[in-house]
């Protein structure tokens, strides 16, 4: 939602785009999200899938995000706010998981891997989170890649342009043992 400020921010496009090629999402996926933010990466899934179910800690990310579905009129999304340890203790299945964010990803990896049928998606900033999920991912057997995104927009600087670089993302794939 416009005029609305969480740390970290939306995910960029491009990055999201990438990050949705990653996941190879199909008409029958029910995917997880893990660190909801504001909800555009939820809806953004939504336009390929049967239904997310997306999850975050903060509530006013989960406040945020579930008015950005109903801007965007999606019904096939559930929120819920909660840390995704304690979600994960149920026995529910997805086909593809997307992190955008989680403090445990050390404990949540693990889980997701008995979980998720198909591909893991995490989006990094942090050099220390890919590296902990790149060796958890091999540890487990189900690493694939690492994209670096680099997204530089363009601004007018003395009657030319010239552009700005935003910070990289770090995508990291994983696929499900289903996969294997």
């Amino acid at each position: 939602m416009p005029g609305t400020k969480l740390p970290g921010g939306p995910t960029q496009d491009e990055v999201m785009a990438v990050s949705l090629q990653k996941l190879g999402l199909c008409s029958t996926d029910t995917v997880l999200e893990i660190g909801c933010g504001t909800g555009k990466v939820s809806v953004a899934i939504t336009n390929s899938v049967k239904k997310v179910v997306s999850i975050d800690i903060r509530p006013e990310a989960v406040t945020l995000a579930t008015k950005t579905a109903q801007s965007a009129g999606r019904k096939n999304i559930e929120f819920s706010c909660t840390e995704a340890t304690e979600f994960l203790r149920h026995d529910a299945e997805y086909d593809c998981a997307f992190i955008g964010g989680t403090k445990n990803l050390l404990a949540v990896l693990p889980v997701l891997a008995k979980r998720v049928k198909r591909t893991i998606v995490i989006n990094a900033v942090l050099l220390s989170t890919v590296c902990e999920a790149v060796s958890t991912l091999q540890e487990l057997g189900l690493f694939v890649e690492v994209v670096q995104v680099q997204v530089s927009r363009s601004k007018p600087l003395a009657g030319s342009l010239m552009f700005k670089p935003i910070d990289p993302v770090y995508i990291i794939v994983g696929r499900g043992a289903a996969c294997s």
